[in-house]
C-alpha cells in the first residue's frame, strides 16, 4: 500500500505551487499547523546544499477532533503532512495517505474518519 497521495506540477514554480497547495487545503477544510523549510533547516544545521523541500502541517479541525475523540493518543500521528518538493520536471506534492498511518491502531471507526480525511486530502491535490 502507498502511503502518500502524490502529484507531479510539471514546469512549475515552487512557491506557485505552494500558493496553489495551501489554497487547495484550505478550499477542503484544512488549516496549516506548522510549516518546516527543510532545505534552510538542513543548511542552517548541517550546512548541506539540498533541493527546495517544505513540509505543511495540515490540519482539518473536525476530523481531528473527532479522532482525537475516538483514540486520546491519535494526536501522536497529526497533523497530516504534505511535502512540496522540487524534483526534475517541476514541484511533486505528496499528502500523507491516513488510511496508511492509521492501520496500526485496532479502531474501526476511526479507521472509517482515516478514508474520509484521505478522500478530503486526494481531492486538495488533484485540485493543486
Amino acid at each position: 500500500m502507498d502511503y502518500t497521495i502524490n502529484r507531479l506540477i510539471a514546469d512549475a514554480d515552487f512557491d506557485a505551487v505552494d500558493a496553489r497547495t495551501r489554497a487547495a487545503l484550505a478550499a477542503a477544510g484544512f488549516g496549516i499547523l506548522t510549516e518546516i523549510d527543510v532545505k534552510a533547516t538542513m543548511k542552517k544545521k548541517l550546512d548541506v546544499e539540498m533541493s527546495a523541500y517544505r513540509i505543511l502541517g495540515a490540519c482539518n479541525p473536525k476530523m481531528a477532533h473527532d479522532a482525537i475523540g475516538m483514540e486520546p493518543r491519535v494526536g501522536a500521528m497529526l497533523p497530516c503532512n504534505v511535502i512540496l518538493r522540487a524534483v526534475d520536471g517541476g514541484v511533486e506534492v505528496s499528502a500523507i495517505d491516513p488510511v496508511a498511518s492509521m492501520q496500526a491502531i485496532d479502531n474501526p471507526a476511526l479507521h472509517a474518519i482515516a478514508g474520509q480525511v484521505r478522500d478530503l486530502l486526494a481531492k486538495a491535490v488533484a485540485e493543486i
